[in-house]
C-alpha cells in the first residue's frame, strides 16, 4: 500500500494551468517527506517543490508557459509515481446543474461528432458524481481519468463545455482542459460550504428550511424514499425509450401528454444530493485548490422559485470559489437563463427575476461574463439539446473577459432618459427587428402599472411610449418566463433583458 496518493486531477494526460501557480495535492497515510518535479518534453526540469506532509499535502510550483509532453514525478525516499503526457494550458471548471450536465452524446450533433472528432489538445476530467461519502465514491475518484477528444471518446463530456472548448482551443493555440463538476436539479446552495451558506441571511435560509423539512428523518428512511424515487424515474424513462423507438421524432411535449410529466420530486434527507453543502463536500472539494483559468457556470433553474435574491447567493458563491481556488481575480462566466415555461403553466415571472439577478452580478462583480440566451430555450422543454449555441456564447464571453480579444457581444441597455411622454433607452449597439416574435417592451408611470409600450427603433436608440402614460418612469424588456424575442444586433446576438426602475 502506497504511503501517499495524488489527486487524479494530476494523472496521465492531465492539463495544468499555465501562467499561474501550479498546485498539486493529495493525501498521505503517515508523516512523510515528498517531492514534486515537473519536466518538459526534453526531460529538462521545469520546477520542483519539497515538503513534509501529514494527512494532506499541496505542492506549489511556479507558473509555466503552455506546452505538451511533460512529465510529473511525485516521490519520497521509498517510492515514486510518474505521470506522463502532461499538458500545460488553460483549465476551466464546468459547474452547475442539468443544462451544464447534459452530455455531448445526448445533444444535437453529439452522436455524429463523437464518431469522428479528434483534438488531443482538448481534454476533460469528470468529477465522479456521488451524493454521499462512501467506499464506492472513493474508488470512483481513485479511478477517475483525463481523456483527450478522439473518435468514440468524449460522449460523456458536458456538451456546453465541449462546444466551448472545441471553438476556443484552436483560437488560443494551447492545450485546454475541462473539469466537469455538475449535478442536475441542484440549487446553488448544494455547492456552497457551510461558512458561505451561513454568511448571509438569504443563504442561511436555505439551510434552515431544508433542515426543517428533513428533521427527524433517518438515513435509512431517506434511502428508502430515494430508491422509490429512482425506480419511478427509471420506469418513466423506459416507457419513454419504448415510445421513442417507434416514434424517433416525438417531441417532449407529446411524450408528456402520453406519460405525464417527468416525475421530478426528489425526497429530502441527509443523504440527498440536493441538500445544502452536500455536493461541495462530495464533489467540488475534490478539485480544491487546483489552479484554474476560469469557471463556466450554468445554474439557476432550481432557484427561480426559491429566492428573490439570487444575486446575493451568486455573489457569495463567486467569492467562495475565489477564496478556495486561491485566485481573487478568477474569471467567472455565467449563463443567463433562456426562455422556458411548462405547457399550460401560468407565467410566474420567476425566470425574468432570476435573469435580472444574474445581470446584477455581471454588472457589480469584477471579472465576470454573462452569456445571453434570451433568444434560446424551448417551450415545455427545460433541457434544450442545442448546446452548441451555449458553448459558443460562453466562448465569446471568454474572449472578452479572459483573453481581451475581439468577440461577439449581446446588445445591452447602457442608459435612459425621459423626453416628454416617452422613455428613451440607449443601447450598446444598434438593433433590428427580425420580424418574428414579440417586442416585449413595457413601460410604467408613477403608479407602477406596466403596459405594453409603443416602440420606435432608431439604430441604438429605443423610444417607448403609451397613450395612457403621460410620464413614464420605469421600463422593462423580456420580463416573462417564455416568449420568442424579435430584437437582435447586427452581429446576430440578442438584445439582453433589462429593467429600468
Amino acid at each position: 500500500m502506497s504511503d501517499f496518493t495524488v489527486s487524479r486531477l494530476f494523472s496521465d494526460h492531465a492539463v495544468l494551468c499555465r501562467e499561474k501557480e501550479i498546485r498539486i495535492f493529495g493525501k498521505t497515510r503517515k508523516r512523510i517527506r515528498l517531492t514534486a518535479a515537473l519536466y518538459d518534453a526534453a526531460d529538462h526540469l521545469l520546477a520542483q517543490d519539497s515538503l513534509v506532509a501529514e494527512d494532506a499535502f499541496v505542492f506549489r510550483l511556479p507558473p509555466q508557459k503552455a506546452q505538451t509532453d511533460c512529465r510529473l514525478d511525485i516521490f519520497s525516499a521509498e517510492e515514486r509515481v510518474c505521470f506522463r503526457d502532461i499538458a500545460i494550458g488553460d483549465v476551466y471548471l464546468a459547474n452547475g446543474q442539468s443544462n451544464m450536465e447534459l452530455e455531448l452524446q445526448n445533444a444535437d450533433e453529439g452522436a455524429a461528432l463523437v464518431k469522428t472528432h479528434c483534438n488531443p489538445l482538448v481534454r476533460y476530467y469528470n468529477v465522479p458524481k456521488f451524493a454521499r461519502e462512501t467506499r464506492e465514491a472513493d474508488e470512483a475518484n481513485e479511478n477517475a481519468v483525463w481523456r483527450a477528444i478522439a473518435p468514440e471518446v468524449g460522449g460523456d463530456m458536458s456538451a456546453a463545455a465541449y462546444f466551448f472548448a472545441m471553438k476556443l482551443q484552436p483560437e488560443i493555440g494551447v492545450p485546454l482542459g475541462i473539469v466537469d463538476c455538475y449535478w442536475g436539479g441542484t440549487s446553488i446552495a448544494c455547492w456552497m460550504n457551510e461558512e458561505t451558506l451561513r454568511s448571509t441571511a438569504e443563504c442561511a435560509r436555505y439551510e434552515k428550511e431544508y433542515s426543517e423539512q428533513c428533521a427527524g428523518k433517518s438515513m435509512e428512511a431517506y434511502l428508502e424514499e430515494e430508491a422509490a424515487f429512482i425506480l419511478e424515474m427509471e420506469e418513466w424513462g423506459k416507457s419513454a425509450e419504448k415510445i421513442k423507438a417507434g416514434r424517433p421524432d416525438i417531441t417532449p411535449q407529446e411524450l408528456n401528454k402520453i406519460l405525464g410529466p417527468f416525475p421530478w420530486h426528489p425526497p429530502v434527507g441527509i443523504g440527498s444530493p440536493f441538500r445544502p453543502c452536500g455536493l461541495f463536500h462530495t464533489m467540488l472539494s475534490r478539485t480544491l485548490p487546483v489552479a484554474l483559468t476560469g469557471v463556466l457556470y450554468y445554474q439557476g433553474e432550481e432557484d427561480t422559485w426559491r429566492t428573490k435574491k439570487y444575486d446575493v447567493l451568486l455573489t457569495s458563491y463567486i467569492c467562495m470559489l475565489r477564496d478556495l481556488y486561491r485566485d481573487q481575480e478568477l474569471p467567472f462566466i455565467n449563463v443567463q437563463l433562456p426562455m422556458w415555461i411548462d405547457a399550460g403553466a401560468e407565467d410566474s415571472k420567476n425566470w425574468p427575476r432570476l435573469r435580472e439577478a444574474q445581470y446584477k452580478v455581471y454588472r457589480n462583480v469584477r471579472n465576470t461574463g454573462l452569456a445571453i440566451l434570451i433568444d434560446e430555450g424551448e417551450y415545455d422543454n427545460i433541457h434544450p439539446t442545442n448546446k452548441r449555441v451555449v458553448g459558443e456564447r460562453l466562448y465569446e464571453e471568454a474572449m472578452d473577459v479572459i483573453y481581451r480579444l475581439p468577440c461577439k457581444k449581446a446588445v445591452f441597455m447602457r442608459g435612459h432618459s425621459i423626453r416628454g411622454n416617452a422613455l428613451c433607452v440607449l443601447l450598446s449597439d444598434a438593433v433590428y427587428d427580425t420580424g418574428t416574435g414579440e417586442y416585449l417592451m413595457e413601460i410604467a408611470g408613477e403608479d407602477g402599472e406596466y403596459k405594453t409600450a409603443d416602440l420606435h427603433i432608431e439604430g441604438n436608440l429605443l423610444t417607448l411610449s403609451h397613450p395612457d402614460i403621460a410620464r413614464p418612469v420605469a421600463a422593462r424588456y423580456a420580463w416573462t418566463d417564455y416568449a420568442i424575442v424579435r430584437l437582435k444586433g447586427a452581429n446576430g446576438m440578442p438584445l439582453a433583458p433589462f429593467v429600468i426602475a
